[in-house]
């Protein structure tokens, strides 16, 4: 077969996409332009926020199409001893593909938007403002994520996530122009929703809310807004050098120090000065939600709030200090190396102090085991595992032994979705009952939690296993070497248990949004149920405390 793969995914959804609006426009004329218009011109933070959500849900599950590919090519095409050029068409370039785009979709189009779309949801409310500082930017930097994605999607970039030179220089088509024209947007409406957020959380609090009693959240958002603003330009160089070498054949990175190795560190050094600080800009908004959803279910206010707002801080200034730890294996010299390992390890300090806050709010509280709280949990276990596996990577030996293997695959997957993934879920089942009015089914999220905790682990942790046995990373195929095939196996095993939880969410989602059961209270979090979860249920009235009698005085005979 030949590269058929990734073009029948792209008219599969072009197909899908064209059948449902056709279905629309003949039978829901009428109603469809009147929401069309509702929803495309709004300035509204409520509204714009959900439409984040939801763009970044329905990128969730392409990006999810293009893993599961890669999945099914390494753990049950060759897992079972098949060619995966025979039997799925997955040559090298289609993988690169599959991988280039999948990296790409999730960071870019899920991550980022469904946290913005929180961020512009709560961030106004919290701090007693009625609206983002900036509502006509606030909704241009929105509608500038759907065509970005289009044009990511049609690119078919292969040079990877990172776009490495000197293959992003030169791979030949218009693939990667596409790939750099959609991130320049992208980097655009960040740098849009980033001012927007830094002016509305500085100047449009209300009277009263200060920096030191503002929620954690909106602290989570300030601070990833500073980041942003300081990162994203670096990602605009880098990817302005790569169009320029391209287009207009500058040689720019291939002629620093006169070599091609100079370029591509040139490269690497512009682009993890951005990326680095971009795995914050995933994480510190979930600490925010999970900081936000554990005081409100544990009943008790969260432990440590000066620590868990300085920690945030020292996040965002660490995380501009330790991008050459990924480039230790790259032949720098060994002074910098060591500087980059301490400042590295260093970052282990903020982390545990937020951990140990999180188990401290829950030590002792009045919990109410509700979907929200399983995953605040499991984004507890799923970030601490994560965080530890990078803690083993900061040190410059035990990077050269894992460098470049499914060590670090797994490392980073574990952050985000044992870790950003488990808190957007808390997230999104915490707030639903709270934007829709309506409860979600409590079985099917019961099933989702299940299916996501337990396909997460099995499809992740094979892999440190597979890293320590040195399986190298983003390529098609491997040798049949130990355990490879097995370990394989087992982990898209675990990658299709995680991708039908999805379809189990999709499922709850829709339903519950027509069918789940009224919220009946303002507050639907404000008191435990004594029963299982079909609805706000009255709280018991307290038992009455009784009241001693006056003592008798005896009174004297007159």
């Amino acid at each position: 077969m030949t590269n058929v793969t990734v073009p029948v995914v792209e008219v599969s959804l072009i197909v899908a996409l064209a059948s449902f609006l056709v279905y629309l426009f003949t039978y829901q004329g009428t109603w469809l332009v009147r929401t069309m218009k509702t929803w495309m011109f709004t300035t509204d933070h409520k509204r714009i926020g959900i439409m984040y959500i939801v763009t970044g849900i329905v990128f969730f599950f392409i990006g999810g199409i293009y893993a599961t590919l890669i999945r099914t090519d390494l753990g049950f095409v060759q897992g079972l001893g098949l060619d995966p050029q025979t039997t799925l068409g997955i040559t090298p370039d289609v993988y690169s593909t599959l991988f280039t785009m999948h990296g790409v979709l999730m960071i870019f189009m899920f991550i980022m938007p469904v946290l913005a779309g929180f961020g512009n949801f709560l961030v106004p409310s919290m701090i007693g403002s009625r609206e983002m500082a900036l509502p006509r930017i606030n909704a241009i930097a929105f509608w500038m994520l759907p065509p970005a994605g289009v044009i990511l999607i049609l690119s078919n970039a292969n040079a990877g996530w990172t776009g490495y030179v000197p293959l992003s220089v030169q791979i030949p088509g218009d693939g990667i122009d596409l790939w750099v024209l959609g991130l320049h947007i992208l980097t655009v409406s960040s740098m849009l929703g980033a001012i927007n957020f830094l002016v509305t959380i500085t100047k449009h609090r209300a009277p009263g809310v200060h920096y030191w009693n503002m929620p954690l959240f909106v602290w989570s958002i300030l601070i990833n807004s500073v980041l942003l603003i300081f990162a994203l330009p670096s990602l605009s160089i880098a990817l302005t050098f790569v169009l320029s070498d391209r287009v207009f054949g500058t040689h720019i990175l291939a002629a620093v120090n006169g070599t091609p190795l100079g370029g591509a560190l040139l490269y690497q050094n512009i682009f993890w000065f951005f990326a680095h600080p971009e795995v914050y800009i995933m994480v510190l908004p979930a600490f925010g939600l999970v900081s936000t959803i554990l005081p409100k279910l544990a009943r008790k206010d969260i432990f440590g709030y000066g620590a868990m707002a300085i920690a945030l801080g020292v996040f965002a200034v660490l995380s501009f200090a330790v991008w050459e730890h990924h480039m230790f294996v790259t032949g720098i010299s060994t002074n910098i190396r060591f500087v980059f390992m301490l400042a590295t390890m260093a970052i282990a300090v903020p982390s545990a102090v937020k951990t140990f806050n999180w188990v401290a709010t829950l030590w002792g509280g009045r919990v109410w085991m509700a979907i929200p709280m399983w995953f605040c949990v499991a984004f507890i276990t799923g970030f601490v595992i994560g965080g530890l596996s990078g803690l083993m990577l900061a040190s410059i030996p035990i990077d050269y032994l894992y460098h470049g293997t499914y060590f670090v695959v797994a490392h980073f997957h574990y952050i985000l979705l044992g870790g950003t993934l488990m808190a957007l879920f808390a997230g999104i089942y915490f707030y639903f009952p709270i934007i829709t009015r309506r409860w979600y089914n409590q079985r099917l999220a019961q099933i989702h939690f299940l299916m996501t905790y337990v396909g997460t682990n099995v499809l992740l942790f094979p892999m440190f296993i597979l890293g320590a046995e040195g399986m190298p990373r983003r390529v098609y195929t491997y040798l049949w070497n130990g355990n490879f095939q097995a370990l394989n196996f087992l982990s898209t095993l675990g990658a299709y248990v995680l991708g039908i939880g999805q379809l189990v969410f999709l499922f709850n989602m829709v339903y519950s949004y027509y069918g789940g059961e009224p919220v009946t209270v303002p507050d639907p979090w404000g008191e435990e149920l004594s029963v299982k979860m079909t609805g706000p249920v009255a709280a018991p009235a307290p038992a009455r405390v009784p009241v001693p009698l006056p003592t008798a005085t005896p009174t004297e005979a007159p």
